[in-house]
């Protein structure tokens, strides 16, 4: 959701605070803003639209003098994206200034409480009532005032705040909302995302659930919700800053699509030792993978995809039943679970809101849960038993690829470590997968190599109103993820079917120049899937085909045909999504979109 930049120090705040929302545009994009304190008063620059126009009004930040103050980037929930309703917000003297990202679920009756005692409001936002209850308990003490509205609000949050009468000090707390500090010898930072602050520290401090931090120019404190003071470790962060950089692309989606070689590759290699797959993360015994019942993976997006290829994965290899569940509705389906079961969630940041309450949920059943995830500290990484990091550096753009890829192979390696100590696979037959694992990297780098093609067949269909994908088992899963990346970038109608289920309904839909991407890998399932092309030829639709090299079953009756190299059938998802992200960002590059900025969504989503 929304991006939250901070600093106090030695230097000009506001071209740092630019400079850091810069780095978090993914997480909101509809407006921006910043408040900075210049020694007498708190300055407010806000402007609706992208970051840009905020640097503009500000001349990149030369405008607006202090050091000390807080910035804004939004993906607007309550109110339109307005500069009125864009952070940060005040109070009614102008002497406090929040920004926030999350949702205060109890800002109406709040709002009528302060109303009844004189205070008034400008936006529409549920934000605009925390600067004014804080002034409400405000007596000189920063830290009480923070505590009992914290005590006061439901939701979730993560705050910047500044008091115009204690110019040393910048104030943050959070709860279910990212939020971190850093420290250099310049200043001290707060930021929703590490991206912001590489290139200023590489040591950081995670908020912890519903705590406080007191910033100073030289110093950082971390107080629980009743204002005890807490002891904090410090956190390195690994990645290199040229991660969080374009480095030549055009966009940060291509140049994360070409680093998925590496990130496969770093995301198996810590794994594999000699011919057998060791995930010591995972710290169960072999006695208790035999003992697992089921498996629950719960996910949203693009990471529920991810699991119901794992789904495929578990059970065909493994023999384990396996439930995929979409976060938000596994909430609420009250699910059966028992102490045997093992709930894998999946996020690439980790505070996915859904997928981090249906990990409660899990827990509060007895069931130990393993999360993957891609940030290292973030809450869904904590909260959970145990966790498997997926090593994907930063991943900026909107839509995910190189993170999503990172969570098949990371499902891949548990279901052959699950499969081999259940005594469902061979020794030879582990030697085998883990083969065929250690060959995908180059694989991919084969099939990148090919994306001219992919960029002609894609300008052929810019203009294309619906678009259709289909497949059989793996290939289903592949397909939701292929249509999922064509519509949330290039805004194309696209729906994914099981094969299957042409024929209940959704076949009504092709007529004549319908696209219909079929996705063909699983050789048992081949010839029921060439049915299903010529079905859809029948009536009128071009199909492009994805498939194995060598399958002229499909290359004979399609129109349109992408090969990938021959893998184990459990691993064709790694390969056949390549030409699909493909697909969909050249789509969206020739409409003329922002690939990287999708109207309407945001990075991590951590509101329901």
């Amino acid at each position: 959701m929304c991006g939250i930049v901070g600093f106090i120090g030695k230097k000009q705040a506001a071209p740092i605070i630019l400079d850091g929302l810069s780095k978090l545009e993914y997480r909101g994009y509809d407006s921006a803003g910043m408040a900075v304190f210049d020694g007498e008063k708190i300055n407010v620059v806000k402007a609706a639209g992208k970051l840009k126009r905020l640097v503009e009004l500000t001349h990149d930040g030369a405008e607006i003098k202090g050091f000390a103050g807080v910035g804004h980037t939004r993906w607007a929930t309550h109110g339109q994206p307005t500069s009125e309703n864009a952070h940060p917000h005040l109070n009614g003297k102008g002497t406090i200034a929040v920004v926030h990202n999350g949702i205060i679920e109890n800002y109406i009756s709040l709002k009528k409480m302060l109303t009844k005692k004189g205070y008034s409001f400008k936006s529409e936002t549920d934000t605009e009532v925390i600067p004014n209850l804080l002034d409400y308990y405000y007596k000189g003490d920063p830290l009480e005032a923070i505590q009992k509205t914290l005590h006061r609000i439901e939701g979730s949050y993560s705050f910047g705040i500044i008091f115009a009468d204690r110019p040393g000090e910048l104030y943050a707390a959070r709860k279910a909302s990212p939020l971190i500090c850093g420290k250099n010898d310049e200043g001290t930072f707060i930021a929703s995302d590490v991206p912001a602050l590489l290139k200023y520290t590489r040591r950081v401090y995670y908020i912890g659930e519903e705590e406080i931090a007191r910033l100073t120019e030289n110093s950082i404190e971390f107080f629980d919700v009743d204002a005890s003071p807490i002891e904090k470790e410090e956190v390195e962060i690994k990645w290199d800053a040229s991660a969080a950089e374009k480095s030549g692309y055009e966009h940060f989606m291509i140049k994360e699509i070409y680093e998925e070689p590496k990130t496969v590759k770093d995301t198996i290699r810590p794994r594999i030792k000699g011919n057998t797959v060791e995930i010591e993360e995972l710290g169960m015994t072999d006695e208790e993978i035999k003992e697992v019942g089921g498996i629950f993976i719960v996910a949203c997006g693009s990471a529920y995809h991810a699991g119901v290829t794992g789904k495929y994965v578990f059970e065909g290899m493994a023999r384990i039943p396996v439930n995929v569940d979409i976060a938000s509705e596994f909430r609420y389906r009250n699910p059966i679970l028992n102490e045997k079961d093992l709930v894998i969630v999946i996020s690439q940041s980790g505070e996915t809101a859904d997928t981090k309450e249906a990990l409660r949920v899990a827990k509060q059943a007895g069931c130990k849960v393993l999360a993957i995830v891609n940030v290292v500290g973030s809450s869904i990484a904590r909260e959970a038993d145990k966790v498997m990091y997926t090593w994907a550096g930063p991943e900026i753009s909107v839509a995910t690829t190189k993170a999503y890829s990172a969570q098949l192979v990371a499902l891949y390696l548990l279901a052959i470590k699950f499969a081999h100590v259940r005594g469902r696979i061979t020794d030879d037959e582990m030697t085998s997968y883990i083969q065929d694992l250690k060959k995908l990297p180059d694989q991919i780098e084969l099939l990148l190599g090919n994306r001219e093609k992919i960029q002609h067949f894609a300008n052929r269909y810019v203009a294309a109103k619906d678009v259709f994908f289909i497949g059989r088992g793996i290939d289903y899963a592949i397909s939701l993820e292929g249509s999922l990346k064509l519509k949330e970038i290039s805004y194309v109608h696209s729906e994914a079917y099981a094969a299957g289920e042409l024929k209940h309904g959704t076949i009504s839909l092709i007529e004549d120049g319908t696209l219909v991407v079929a996705v063909a890998t699983q050789k048992d399932l081949l010839a029921k899937t060439v049915s299903n092309i010529v079905e859809v030829k029948s009536r009128g639709a071009f199909v492009l085909a994805v498939t194995n090299v060598g399958s002229t079953e499909v290359e004979n009756v399609s129109d349109y045909v992408l090969f990938i190299p021959e893998t184990n059938r459990y691993f064709a998802n790694s390969l056949a999504i390549i030409p699909l992200q493909l697909f969909g960002y050249y789509v969206s590059v020739g409409r003329g979109y922002d690939v990287d900025h999708p109207r309407n969504l945001a990075k991590s989503v951590t509101v329901e």
